[in-house]
Parts: structure tokens; sequence; C-alpha cells
């Protein structure tokens, strides 16, 4: 009778601790699937930003931009699967050189550029530039840090900077959260402009997005510090005979 294979207990056990990774690999798929084709055609009328009229520079750059930002968000996601930084230390010095160097330093500064052009208003505008230059601050924190081996502060940091990456994701669920609220103000508060309205849901998304996940990543880091761990509840007297104290 031939025994049944089973999964190791080790890869059991790490995907039972680690459920969201696949979640989060199967959005960064599905994000990227829809938004960057239209960029690879190098077409500017597929563009899903309109580029500044007589600015011929704003759409080379965004598709670098685009680029170099999706080398960012499929790099950084294999910097914080657990499995793949534990398992493969040299796997995880060269994407998190990719991430850097390829990635988010290139992709931060273009979004300078970028932001600064933007057609959605000066809300927009603002806090394109804030969030490009919050990205390229914590990346390059996150990287002096590795270079002074300050690992455990390394992970902290680079652990916003890939909350900022995935920024742009999250904004986009908001905007259309955003134009659902506001789409029946357009009469009233917005006086009839649908534009107004959308400049206003597109303010919200790239606002709160960055904010939200830079919280959320702080809580979840507040949460794995030492001290946060639970006290035993093993009485005196079970801690006296525990085996380390033994003998």
């Amino acid at each position: 009778m031939t025994a049944t294979p089973t999964t190791p207990p080790h890869r059991a056990n790490a995907w039972s601790r680690h459920p969201w990774i696949v979640p989060l690999l199967l959005v960064v798929a599905a994000f990227l699937a829809f938004s960057v084709p239209p960029y690879l055609t190098l077409d500017p009328s597929l563009s899903r930003l309109e580029p500044p009229p007589g600015n011929d520079l704003y759409y080379p750059l965004l598709v670098a931009h685009v680029v170099f930002g999706t080398v960012a968000m499929v790099t950084a996601c294999f910097q914080i699967w657990p499995a793949f930084r534990t398992r493969h230390l040299r796997g995880h010095r060269i994407t998190g050189r990719i991430y850097v160097f390829a990635g988010a330093l290139p992709a931060g500064v273009l979004g300078l550029y970028i932001g600064w052009h933007t057609a959605a208003g000066p809300s927009v505008r603002v806090a394109n530039l804030v969030g490009s230059a919050l990205w390229l601050a914590v990346t390059i924190a996150g990287l002096y840090l590795a270079r002074r081996r300050r690992f455990g502060e390394h992970r902290k940091w680079m652990s916003r900077s890939f909350a900022l990456a995935m920024s742009i994701v999250l904004s986009r669920v908001i905007n259309v959260v955003a134009t659902i609220v506001l789409t029946p103000q357009v009469d009233t508060t917005f006086h009839g402009s649908a534009e107004l309205m959308q400049y206003s849901a597109v303010s919200i998304g790239t606002w709160l997005s960055p904010l939200l996940l830079l919280l959320f990543t702080d809580w979840l880091l507040e949460r794995r510090k030492p001290g946060k761990r639970q006290p035993s509840h093993r009485g005196p007297v079970a801690q006296a005979t525990s085996p380390a104290r033994a003998g």
C-alpha cells in the first residue's frame, strides 16, 4: 500500500500563517493587467492620463513612470513575502536592489514631474507631489538602514515604502466609491459641473489612500513589537518546574 503524498508541514504552516500573500499577488496582477497594457503601445491617444497640450516630454516620462512603477510593485511583493525573504536571502537582496534602483527611486522622481503636470487640479497636484516625495524619502531611509545593517529598522521603513507603492491601487477603489457618493451632488455642491465633481473624487482618493495605508502599516508594525507580546499565563509553580529552570 503506497502512502499518499502530503504537503510538507513547513510549507503548509507558512501558507496558513500568511494567507494574505496570494490575494495580494492576485490584486497586484489584476491591477497591472488592467492599467499597464495601454502604455505598452506607446500611443498617447490610449493614455489614461491626458498629456498637457504642447508638452511633448510628458507622455514618454509617463510611460517610464508606469514601467518603473510596475517593477516596484512586482518586486515589492517578493520583498514582503515572509517565506521568500527567509528562505532565499540572496533573492531577497537582488529583488530589493531592483525594487529600489529600477523601481521606487526612478518611479518616485518621475512621479514628481507627472504629478506637477496633472490636469486634475491643485489638490491632486499637491497630493501627488507629497506622495512621491514621501515614497522617495522612506525608500532612501530603508536603503540607508540596510547599508548600516540595521535590518530591524530597515524592514519598518521598507514596509512604509511598500505601502506607498501600493497606494495607487487603493486610490482607484476610493475614487470609484467617492464618485458614486458625490454624483448625486453634481447639481448642488458642484453647481452642475461633473468635471469638478470628478476632480474632487480623484483628490479624495489621492490623499486618502497613502494616509490609510501608512496608518495601517504602522499599526501592524506596532503590534509586532516584542514588548506587545502577551505575557505568559503560567503560574509561579509552573514556571518553577519548567525545563528551563529544572535541576
